[in-house]
């Protein structure tokens, strides 16, 4: 599973794969996409997500803290007959003031990795026109592999599912017992304090003026079908229905959020 954190290109592709082929389809079902659509993405890393946009003619704008993301996504959009239309930046998003306003914004797999969630939708409210859509993916904390421990060097902790819910100190000790790296347990133990349940994250954006316009629980991540060839399975009905159960069969959920004017 790791590899792909090593390979990023590897990684860009299947971003812009289960972008395409699942994350457009679920928004286009609320809000259309076309070639005047602004998108602005906040956590791009290196720009898998954008790809498909870009692809449509869409113009894209990403931001980043990473300088080699940045760095890499300009090596991997070389070319690309719709260049003109994209736009890096390396900054933390609290820092830019100055975007403008777009049509869509989209943050995938990077909310559970956000200090203050709270504060984050709050603040890139500005970014988005009232008509405008703000599309949230993340893994709830919950869930098998909520702590991100598929980037585990070791292959048995990379496939252990669960056990990031061990109090901390345990947690610790049985990373370093499999011989993980210090920045590795140290960003693992991270994602242990801004992990975010369904039910909280429901909470902030009713808190932060937003209101949901679609979602979807996945028992089966799509992204899992590129992955490991697993075909994506929406979350059974009953369990999609019962709070803080549901977290825990729950590998990713799409959210279609907007401004509750």
């Amino acid at each position: 599973m790791q590899d792909r954190h090593i390979n990023r290109f590897k990684y860009f592709q299947e971003q812009c794969y289960t972008t395409e082929k699942y994350v457009i389809p679920f928004i286009k079902e609320v809000t259309p996409i076309s070639n005047i659509t602004s998108v602005l993405e906040i956590g791009c890393g290196e720009g898998g997500n954008m790809k498909p946009f870009l692809d449509m003619g869409c113009k894209v704008t990403g931001v980043d803290l990473s300088k080699g993301k940045v760095e890499n996504a300009h090596k991997f959009f070389k070319g690309h007959k719709h260049i003109s239309n994209l736009n890096l930046i390396c900054e933390d998003i609290y820092n830019i003031d100055n975007l403008g306003k777009f049509d869509l914004i989209v943050t995938r797999d990077v909310l559970e990795h956000i200090h203050n969630q709270k504060k984050f939708l709050d603040y890139v409210k500005k970014f988005l026109k009232n008509s405008g859509k703000f599309f949230v993916g993340f893994p709830p904390w919950l869930s098998p592999f909520g702590g991100h421990q598929q980037m585990c060097e070791s292959k048995v902790l990379s496939k252990l599912p669960y056990f990031h819910l061990l109090p901390t100190p345990l947690y610790q000790s049985i990373l370093k017992i499999f011989g993980e790296k210090e920045d590795k347990i140290k960003g693992l133990l991270e994602t242990k304090t801004t992990g975010i349940t369904i039910e909280r994250f429901e909470k902030i954006v009713k808190k932060t003026g937003y209101k949901i316009d679609k979602k979807i629980l996945y028992l089966i991540n799509p992204n899992y079908e590129i992955k490991f060839g697993l075909k994506p399975k929406e979350q059974l009905k009953p369990f999609s229905l019962l709070p803080f159960i549901r977290d825990f069969f729950t590998t990713t959920i799409y959210y279609l959020i907007s401004l509750d004017l």
